[in-house]
Order: C-alpha cells, then sequence, then structure tokens
C-alpha cells in the first residue's frame, strides 16, 4: 500500500505529465516524498516522454480501472529512460570511433571498436576484419560524396520513437532538436555500420553452406527422394487409413454426391427450355409401368367404385332415414299412422340387411350378363359418356333446357355420376370445366343485373354448393367449423337473445318462478316496449356483448382457414367473379366481392353453421339433438357473419342492434380481402397438370359407373332436347346418337333372356335391374386404332414411344446423330432383351390398361428398324410442323421430357388419391354406421309404440298385419255436423256460393272406412246427397306438417286443416 504523502506524490508527478512540462516533471520526480530512484535532471524531457507514453498506454487498456501512473509505474519508465541514456552513449562511442578511425585510415583498431560496442563478441569474425574495414570504408566514401554541409551533431533513435542528440565538438547532448542543429553527414551512423558486419556474416555462412550442397549434390538428390517416398507413403496411409475410420460418412458423401448430380439433372429436365438427350436419357425409365403401378392403378379404381357406390347408397339411405323422421314426428300426432311406420321401417331394414348390395352386384348381372349383339350398343354408349364428360358445353346446354325441378335431380345423379363424384384429378378437372361453362352459359342468357345472383337461385351456383358439401368436401367443412361449433355448443352457459320481446318475456316468466305470484307486467309487448325496462336492456347488452365474442371466433377460424377451401370452390368463385365483371363492366369491386361472399359464405358454410347437425359438422349420437337455445345461439352468430359478408347493417326491426354497426363495418373489410384472396388461385389446367391430351398418354382408361337406369334416362334428354344441344348435324353427338337409334327399355338394354316373360312379378324385377350399376370405360370414338394414326399429335405419340426405346439402349448426344449411327451387334442385343421384359410386365398387366396392337408391333420392331420408323414419322411430322429439323428434333425431346415430369406427377398426384380415396371411404363407412345405428334406434322406437299399443283399452286399433281387424275390434260410428256447427268450431271457414244462414241446411257425414286412417266424406244438402269425397289423415298430416293451413273438399268447402285433424282424433282415436 503507498503512504498518503507516496500519494500526494503520485498526484503532483500525473498532474505534471498532463501538463506536458519536462521541468516541471523533473521537479516532482524529485520530491522526496516520491522517492524515484537515480532521477538525472539531463534526461528531464526523456523522462516526460516516457512517462507520458507510459500513461497512454494505460489509459487505452479498458480492462484497467486505475488511469494514473503508481510510483512503481513511475519507477520502471524511469528505469527505461535510464536505460536508453546508456545505449545511446553505447552508440555514440561506437559511431564516433569508427568514424574516426576510417578517417584516420587504421584498418588495424575496426576490429577492437566493433567488438567493444556488441554484445555478443562471437558475432564478429577475427578473419573479416579487413574486408569489414574496407566495406565501411567504401560506404564512408559514398556518403562523403554527396555532403554540401556538414555540422557537429549526430541523431540516434532508440525504440523507433525516441531522438538523441550529441556534438561530437562539445560532447553536449539533448532529448530535443537543438537549435541551429546541423547533422554531421558524412559519418556512418550506428545502423549503417551494424548493417554491414551482420550482413557480411550471413554471406559468409551463405557461401560455405551453398559449398557444401555443391560437393554432396548426389547425396542430397537421395535423401529427397527417400524423404518424399516416406511422406507419400505415411500421407497415404493415413488418409487410407481415415477413410476406413469414416466409411459410412464417405458413402453418405458420396450419395449426397450423386443426389445432387441426379438434383441438377433434374431441374435441368423442369426447368430447361430444350433439355438436352444425355439428361431425357437418364430419366426415361421413369416412363415404365411397374407391377406397383399395375396395382396402385387397379387399387384406385376399386376404391373409386366402392365410394361412388357408398355415396350412392349413404344418399338413398339419408332420404328414407329423412322420411322416417317425419313419419314417426306425424305418429306423435296421430298414431293411425303407425302402420305406415312399420312399412316403412321394413323396407328400410331390407336395405340394411343387404338388398341394395344385390341390386348394386354387377359380377352375376350388368355387364357380364349383356349379349354379344349388346356389345356394340355398349361401346356406344361408352363413347357417348366420354363425350359427354369431356365436352362440357353439350351438359351445360342439356341443364338450362330441363326445369328447374328435373335438372336439380338429373344433376344430383347422372352428372355427379357421370364424374365419379370427382374421385380423382381428372374427373375433378372435368367437373369444374362443366361448372365453368356452364355457369358462364348461365350468366349470359340468365342474368339481367348484378343482384340476380344473390337474389335468384342460380342452377349452376346450387350444382357447385351441393358437391362441394357433400361427401368430397364434408371434411372440409368439418376441419374449418367444427372445432368453433362445438366450443359454441359445449358451453352450457351461453346464452344469445337478441330478440327484446323474447328477453321480456323471459324475465317476466323469470319473476314469476322466482316470487311464485302472477306478474302484473303485461305479457304481449311490442319491440319497442320491451326496451323501455332496463333490465331487458341490460340482458340485451349482455347477449350482444356475448355474441361479438362468440362470433369473433367464427370469424377467426374461417379466415385463418382460407387455404383449406376446396379449390374447386374457389375456383368456381373466381369464375363467378369475373364473368359478373365481363357482363357488367360498371360494377364495382364490391358489388363482385359481396356476390364472391354470396357464395362462399352465405350459401356455403351459413346452413352448417345454423344446422351443424345437418351437415355432419359435429357427430351426434342416435336421438340426439341440438337444443333450442344452442340452435339461437348458432343462428345469431350465423346472422352476424351474414349481414358482415354483405356490408348489410342492423336498421329498421333490427334497430335494437344498431351498436354491433361499427363491428359489422370492420368485419365487412376482413370478410373482403378474405374474399379477394380466395378468388386468387390457377386454372385447373396449372392446378391437376391436365390437358386435351392427357387421356392419350395415361395407363388406365378413365371408368364411371352408372345404372342402367340413368343410361337410359341419359339417352332420353339426350334425344328430347338434341336440336338445341346440337344443332350442327355434323356434331359428333348427332353421330352417336343415331347410332345408338331409339330409347331401349330396360328389357330391351340388358337383352333377351334377362327377365322371364311370364313371371309375374316381371314389373318388380325389371325396377330392380334397372338400378344395377355396370361400369362403363369411356374411350374416344376417335383413339388411336391398330392402322395409321388419326393426325399429328397421335403420331407424335406413338414415335415419342420409338424414340424412348432406342435412345434407351444407343449413346449419342443428339437425336440425329442416334439416328444416323448404325446399331451395333450388343445395342441390338440389350435392346432386344429389355423388350422381352417389357412384354413379360404387359403380359401381366390388367386388360383396360394394355397397350393398343400397333403399339405392341412397334415395341417387337428390331432397332434398327425403329429408327427407320422414326426417321420416316419425323419427316411427316416436320411436314405437319410439329418438329423441325434445324433444331435437330429438339420439339419431340421437350415433349419426352414434359411426359417424364407428368409421370412423376401423376405417380405422385395418385398416391395422394388413395390416401384421399381411403379416407373418404373411412368417412363414408362411418356415416353409414351412423344410419344403421338410427336405424336400430327406429326399431326399438317402433317396437315400443307397438307393445304400448297392444296393452291399450279394446278400443279399434291399428291393422298392423295390413289384413283386417283383429277380434274383438269395434268399428267407430259414423258421425254428423251440420255445416253450421262445423263452422261453429271453427272446422268449416266458408261454402262457395252458399251464404253463411244456409249452412243449417248442409250436413256432413264422416266416416271410417276398412282401411286404416281412410274416411269417407258424404255432404246432404236437405237430406239430398250431394257429394262424396275421401279423406286420408296422412295427407292432412303431411299438410300440417308443411304449414298448409286451409284446404278445400268437393272444390268449394273451405276447412281448417289443424282443427279436422283435431276433430278426426277426438271423434275416432279418443285423443
Amino acid at each position: 500500500m503507498h503512504s498518503v504523502p507516496g500519494i500526494v506524490a503520485v498526484g503532483y508527478i500525473n498532474e505534471a505529465i498532463d501538463e506536458g512540462n519536462a521541468l516541471k516533471t523533473l521537479d516532482t520526480l524529485l520530491l522526496p516524498t516520491a522517492k524515484i530512484k537515480d532521477v538525472d535532471p539531463d534526461c528531464a524531457q526523456h523522462y516526460q516522454d516516457v512517462l507520458y507514453h507510459a500513461k497512454m498506454q494505460k489509459l487505452m487498456d479498458s480492462e484497467i480501472v486505475s488511469k494514473v501512473l503508481w510510483l512503481d509505474e513511475i519507477q520502471h519508465a524511469v528505469d527505461e529512460a535510464n536505460m536508453d541514456k546508456d545505449k545511446a552513449k553505447q552508440w555514440v562511442t561506437l559511431v564516433i570511433d569508427v568514424n574516426q578511425c576510417l578517417e584516420k585510415e587504421k584498418p588495424c583498431d575496426i576490429l577492437s571498436h566493433l567488438k567493444s560496442s556488441v554484445s555478443n563478441t562471437n558475432d564478429i569474425i577475427p578473419e573479416c576484419a579487413d574486408r569489414y574495414y574496407d566495406a565501411l570504408a567504401k560506404a564512408k566514401e559514398h556518403k562523403s560524396k554527396s555532403v554540401s554541409t556538414e555540422g557537429s551533431w549526430l541523431k540516434l533513435t532508440l525504440q523507433d520513437k525516441y531522438d538523441y542528440y550529441y556534438n561530437i565538438d562539445s560532447q553536449e547532448t539533448s532529448w530535443v532538436t537543438p537549435e541551429s542543429c546541423l547533422p554531421k553527414e558524412s559519418w556512418l551512423m550506428a545502423k549503417e555500420i551494424e548493417a554491414f558486419w551482420k550482413g557480411h556474416k550471413q554471406r559468409e555462412a551463405y557461401m560455405r553452406r551453398r559449398q557444401t550442397f555443391i560437393d554432396n549434390t548426389k547425396n542430397i538428390v537421395k535423401i529427397q527422394s527417400w524423404f518424399r517416398m516416406v511422406t507419400a507413403r505415411r500421407n497415404y496411409l493415413s488418409r487410407l487409413q481415415y477413410f476406413r475410420d469414416h466409411k459410412n460418412e464417405i458413402v453418405k458423401i458420396q450419395s449426397l454426391v450423386r443426389a445432387n448430380k441426379a438434383r441438377d439433372d433434374y431441374k435441368t429436365l423442369v426447368g430447361s427450355e430444350n433439355p438436352p438427350l444425355t439428361v431425357i436419357r437418364k430419366f426415361v425409365h421413369l416412363l415404365d409401368q411397374s407391377n406397383l403401378d399395375f396395382q396402385e392403378e387397379l387399387e384406385v379404381a376399386r376404391l373409386r367404385e366402392e365410394v361412388v357406390t357408398k355415396i350412392r347408397g349413404n344418399q338413398q339411405l339419408e332420404k328414407d332415414l329423412n322420411l322416417m323422421d317425419l313419419k314417426i314426428g306425424l305418429l306423435v300426432k296421430n298414431r293411425i299412422t303407425l302402420e305406415d311406420v312399420i312399412s316403412h321401417r321394413t323396407k328400410l331394414n331390407k336395405k340394411k340387411h343387404g338388398e341394395m348390395q344385390i341390386l348394386n352386384n354387377t359380377d352375376s348381372q350388368g355387364i357380364k350378363s349383356l349379349s354379344k349383339e349388346r356389345r356394340k350398343t355398349l361401346e356406344t354408349y361408352q363413347q357417348l359418356f366420354y363425350l359427354l364428360q369431356t365436352n362440357p358445353l353439350y351438359l351445360a346446354k342439356l341443364i338450362f333446357q330441363m326445369p328447374q325441378n328435373k335438372s336439380t335431380k338429373f344433376m344430383d345423379t347422372v352428372i355427379f355420376t357421370l364424374y365419379n363424384y370427382a374421385s380423382n384429378q381428372r374427373e375433378e378437372y372435368l367437373l369444374l370445366k362443366l361448372f365453368k361453362t356452364a355457369l358462364e352459359e348461365e350468366i349470359k342468357s340468365k342474368v339481367d343485373q348484378v343482384q340476380d345472383i344473390v337474389t335468384g337461385n342460380p342452377t349452376v351456383i346450387k350444382m357447385v354448393v351441393s358437391f362441394n358439401r357433400g361427401a368430397r368436401g364434408q371434411n372440409t367443412l368439418r376441419q374449418l367449423l367444427a372445432p368453433v361449433v362445438k366450443e359454441i355448443l359445449d358451453d352450457k352457459s351461453l346464452t344469445i337473445n337478441t330478440n327484446p320481446v323474447e328477453v321480456y318475456k323471459a324475465w317476466v316468466n323469470q319473476l314469476e318462478t322466482q316470487t311464485g305470484e302472477a306478474s302484473k307486467l303485461p305479457y304481449d309487448v311490442t319491440t319497442e316496449q320491451a326496451l323501455t325496462y332496463p333490465e331487458v336492456k341490460n340482458k340485451l347488452e349482455a347477449s350482444i356483448e356475448n355474441l361479438r365474442r362468440v362470433t369473433d371466433k367464427v370469424l377467426k377460424s374461417i379466415i385463418s382457414s382460407r387455404d383449406l377451401l376446396p379449390y374447386g370452390l374457389r375456383y368456381i368463385a373466381k369464375v363467378l367473379k369475373n364473368s359478373i365483371h365481363e357482363k357488367f363492366p360498371d360494377a364495382t369491386e364490391d358489388e363482385l366481392l359481396k356476390i364472391v361472399g354470396n357464395l362462399l359464405y352465405y350459401r356455403y358454410m351459413n346452413p352448417a353453421i345454423v344446422a351443424p347437425d345437418g351437415f355432419d359438422i359435429i357427430d351426434m349420437t342416435a336421438g340426439g339433438q341440438i337444443t333450442s337455445d344452442q340452435r339461437r345461439n348458432l343462428g345469431s352468430v350465423a346472422k352476424v357473419l351474414q349481414h358482415a359478408a354483405s356490408n348489410k347493417l342492423f336498421e329498421g326491426e333490427n334497430e335494437h342492434l344498431s351498436s354491433m354497426n361499427n363491428y359489422l363495418s370492420e368485419t365487412y373489410h376482413e370478410f373482403r380481402k378474405y374474399f379477394k384472396e380466395a378468388c386468387n388461385v390457377p386454372e385447373p389446367e396449372e392446378t391437376f397438370n391436365m390437358d386435351k391430351y392427357t387421356d392419350v398418354v395415361t395407363v388406365s382408361k378413365p371408368v364411371i359407373y352408372i345404372s342402367v337406369e340413368e343410361i337410359i334416362s341419359t339417352h332420353s334428354l339426350l334425344l328430347e332436347h338434341q336440336d338445341a344441344i346440337a344443332p350442327d348435324k355434323q356434331d359428333l353427338l348427332n353421330e352417336l346418337l343415331e347410332l345408338l337409334g331409339e330409347v331401349p327399355s330396360v328389357e330391351s338394354f340388358l337383352g333377351e333372356g334377362a327377365v322371364d316373360p311370364n313371371d309375374p312379378n316381371k314389373a318388380n324385377i325389371l325396377s330392380q335391374l334397372s338400378k344395377i350399376e355396370i361400369s362403363l370405360y369411356l374411350t374416344s370414338k376417335y383413339n388411336i386404332g391398330d392402322g395409321e394414326a388419326v393426325d399429328g399429335q397421335s403420331l407424335m405419340i406413338k414415335t415419342k414411344k420409338l424414340i424412348i426405346d432406342v435412345i434407351r439402349n444407343q449413346p449419342g448426344n443428339t437425336l440425329t446423330e442416334i439416328l444416323e449411327t448404325p446399331a451395333t451387334a450388343k445395342e441390338e442385343a440389350d435392346h432386344a432383351r429389355d423388350m422381352e421384359s417389357r412384354a413379360i410386365i404387359d403380359s401381366q398387366a390388367p386388360e383396360e390398361m394394355k397397350h393398343s396392337q400397333s403399339m405392341i408391333e412397334d415395341a417387337q420392331l428390331p432397332l434398327q428398324q425403329k429408327k427407320r420408323k422414326i426417321q420416316r414419322n419425323l419427316r411427316t411430322l416436320e411436314q405437319t410442323r410439329h418438329v423441325s429439323s434445324k433444331n435437330k428434333y429438339q420439339d419431340i425431346l421437350n415433349e419426352i421430357a414434359k411426359d417424364i415430369r407428368n409421370q412423376r406427377i401423376h405417380r405422385k398426384l395418385r398416391k395422394a388419391e388413395l390416401a384421399k380415396l381411403q379416407q373418404t371411404l373411412n368417412a363414408l363407412n362411418e356415416k353409414a354406421a351412423f344410419y344403421e345405428e338410427q336405424i336400430n334406434y327406429y326399431d326399438t322406437y317402433i317396437k315400443t309404440c307397438v307393445d304400448n299399443l297392444k296393452r291399450r283399452n279394446s278400443r279399434r286399433s291399428i291393422k298392423l298385419d295390413g289384413k283386417g281387424e283383429p277380434k274383438g275390434a269395434k268399428r267407430a260410428k259414423p258421425v254428423r255436423y251440420t255445416a253450421a256447427k262445423l263452422h261453429e268450431k271453427g272446422v268449416l271457414l266458408g261454402i262457395d256460393d252458399l251464404q253463411t244462414n244456409q249452412f243449417k241446411n248442409v250436413t256432413f257425414d264422416i266416416i271410417s272406412t276398412e282401411d286404416v286412417g281412410i274416411f269417407d266424406v258424404r255432404s246432404k244438402f236437405l237430406g239430398v246427397e250431394m257429394e262424396k269425397v275421401q279423406l286420408n289423415i296422412q295427407d292432412l298430416l303431411q299438410m300440417q306438417y308443411e304449414g298448409v293451413a286451409v284446404m278445400k273438399m268437393f272444390d268449394k268447402v273451405k276447412v281448417n286443416v289443424n282443427l279436422l285433424i283435431y276433430l278426426l282424433n277426438k271423434k275416432f282415436y279418443g285423443k
């Protein structure tokens, strides 16, 4: 530790250093309290410089906290300065002695002068003294020649930063530049003297070493050779061992390099405008069809058939179950319908236990049962349906030629069947082309103003929504809405009621329940009156807040799931927007996007939010249902989103919800952006990688599964509207219809012997046979046949196949080079072997995937003959401008490269399609299982009804067997009323052409018939029987269900349906 006086001295010294005053620094160094040793006053300036430099070094060091020089550091600096002084004196002595020796020409003294100034005397070689002298003398002589003025000052630089001055005459020294300082320029300085003797020493050593090498050249070469050999061997063994130690890593690196090379080649194949033949050759093997390809194609075909059949079966089951729901609902109101319910249950159970499978069993009946004569007709139907499928204009025109109710059924059955419910990429692409063509046709011919799309019910829009909410689009809706809808349903505390009157009534009921006394508040109030109560306002505001919160969740789910929307729906939205804009160029962007929103939200999503159980958005157990509160909550959310999507504010009767108008406007802007981005999709050709030639290069033929009844129905419709669909007599459709002739019956279509003509149940059997589904392998009427190609494109395809066979086995950089170079015997042998292998694989292919006979014959040609055929074909193609010899037929090579890319994409899409079909099938099986569970539930319910019925009193009960009344049952007596009495009860509302005072002269007798639920009603005027009419209680209940309040009897008597049902229940069934 430093003493206090010492610390004070340190402060003075540092202050003096900072001021830069050398004398003041000297004074502080000489302070007794500083105790600095060996301070020489003559070195005051040098002490200042050394101390200042030391302090600067310390200030620049960021790791040192203290920025002052302490006593030990100051003493070290002083010692360093003193050493510099001693060294300077030593060098001055050397310079003076050597230069004076040279001036006095005393060579004998040079050695002693040099040794006296060198720390290591061994560095001075005595034998070289004369040479030292001669070299220094020459250097001094040379330097003296260039001197013009001569002074007496010597200048030395220490540590490359401190200058020291010495006057040889006055022996004066200085650490600063003296006034009128003239240097002694003719003298050699210290560094020049040192350089001379050191350089001479190095040259001597070098010369001796060089002579040694010259004398031993042969030995040196041998040593170098041996050393290089040993080093190379050691490096080789080390490298070899390294490779052995890292064998796995090396294999991976090699694999990566090869993969990168293959990837670069594939990038060239995909990205290059003109990929070279050498690259194409590496990838032609991708065009080969393996057993796995065939198996996957067959599996896809099987799954498609199963999916289509399952869809149709589920649709029928759903219709029957909906009807069953209705009948059971009617049963609750009137037990007379139980017999009909049981009858429908029996029908349902037959379908459940396999009747539908029998009808759809095409192995025993269908294509295989067709006679040979019918085969030609079947092929023509295949060509007809291929034409309808690939040319959407025919079906688009046909849809608008039929009445809307008929066209809807045609769409739901034939059209979706024709496209296999878009079960693969090709059929989805073609179905979208139909939707696009039909929508453009409908807008062109039936839309007169922009809002017609919103206010009307366009046929094509209905088709698109129905398809995308069907089996394929159902999973999308579930993913889009299921989580948020389930969250709303699971929130038992959530209550949203924005109807002030209902809120008011619920509040009154709550008050009465809590107090046990009748409320003095009025029960029937208007909306305005209800809103005058603070309690109603508070509850309404709470509901609105809940509504905004829940709607936000649904909105976020929709907005964030844009990419989940089916591509087809988004594409049709794009077509809709563009078509409307084309027809109405003055329509604003907002108007167009509202129409898009009407499709995407209102028609597609809104119904699924309101009724998630009806669209399989949520899973429901048999007998389970959504409560009225839950339904109202969902309906309120859907209402807000509907207003937001159409930018419609709450006004008029919804004025009490006007506080949400700002929220609606904000939501609309989010929807607007969503609708705009939803329309931003590529064309189907790009998405599905399809064009008009895709079918020609596809391995398997397209197939549809269609019933005999649908084939006949389509044939009939085409003939009926033939002139409108195909007005040109030369149209291919007219040619095919002419070949088919008249519409066949089911029996004539299947051929003689399909049904026994004497079978009394013939009509029923034919009805069942008409529902048999057969598979039609669709083909174009102008497919590539066994003879010559029809056009240049088909010739191009055949030529490509020949080129692929040739370039596999014969090398060459261009197609021209390969075709002009004769094939060697080895190349011919390799080619023959490859063709044999392919023939074996092709023989294992299913019948519908086999190549045509002409292609098989081409494949069997020798290599040289194939090349000649290629040359002939290329000349023909050049004449039709498909290829050009100027670019060495690069056009056809580009087509082959495109086929390779498409084949890879096709395999990838096929795998995705397999997964999608399996997923769809699983979902359909789950749905079918749910329907079966529902059937079992209905069975249990009906059985319970029957058991309860048997335990009832002896009043007339239902005919369960359909043969007659049970023993002991009494028939109900007829009931007679006058018209006046019925009018008084409200059952009769009026009689045409008869005054009310005449009603007493009219009587009605209501009599129960032998048939359950059927009543005869006889009318009499003044005792004279006038007319008789028959009433079916089932019809009355159906009208009640459909909301029909008034009906006519005898074409003139108006009756109240609800009161008439009540009267029949009371008088005949004791209800």
